[in-house]
């Protein structure tokens, strides 16, 4: 059984769950409103401010589903209400980041510059400090959309292992290479 999919969510104060005929949940909150298709093969029951999902068979592919639908629910209801942020950290001589509205330029060592539109649902913040690399900060209620955004413009420029350069995440670690050594004589 799934220890995931047991689970019951907890619906906060102000959020509104709708499940319609067409198996799509809407989740309204005071943030903005996210819609999910339900496969027909999960049972969702929202009783009060709980929500729980059950499957009707021990099929495998119904099992694989049965965590799924219910951590993408909880994710819905986590948004609407506290909403996601990532932050990404532009290391190397010369790197930069700003950003105009949802358009976010970047330098990042080529010969041209790379603008980056993000879609309209997303918000979009850059900080530089001097002496330090650019922050990119994004912001948004999907955390589906936002992860996707993030791995797009961190694949503008991969960290590479030598001297760390590249677009991470906040406070993520890179493992180092060593390089070539010194010759013997």
């Amino acid at each position: 059984m799934s220890r995931v999919g047991k689970k019951p969510i907890n619906v906060p104060a102000g959020v509104s769950i709708e499940l319609n005929d067409q198996n799509i949940c809407t989740v309204n909150g005071p943030k903005g409103t996210l819609s999910q298709y339900i496969n027909p093969a999960i049972e969702m029951k929202i009783e009060g401010s709980e929500i729980t999902f059950a499957r009707p068979s021990e099929d495998k592919s119904v099992k694989s589903m049965h965590g799924l639908y219910r951590a993408l629910v909880n994710n819905m209801i986590q948004g609407v209400t506290e909403g996601f942020s990532k932050k990404l950290e532009v290391v190397g001589v010369g790197f930069k980041a700003s950003n105009n509205g949802n358009v976010l330029e970047l330098s990042l060592g080529y010969s041209h510059g790379i603008f980056f539109a993000l879609p309209p649902e997303l918000k979009l913040t850059t900080e530089t400090e001097k002496g330090k690399s650019p922050v990119i900060t994004i912001e948004g209620i999907d955390k589906q959309l936002l992860g996707q955004v993030v791995a797009k413009i961190k694949s503008l420029r991969k960290v590479e292992p030598y001297k760390g350069k590249g677009i991470r995440e906040f406070g993520e670690t890179v493992r180092r290479k060593a390089g070539k050594t010194a010759s013997k004589k």
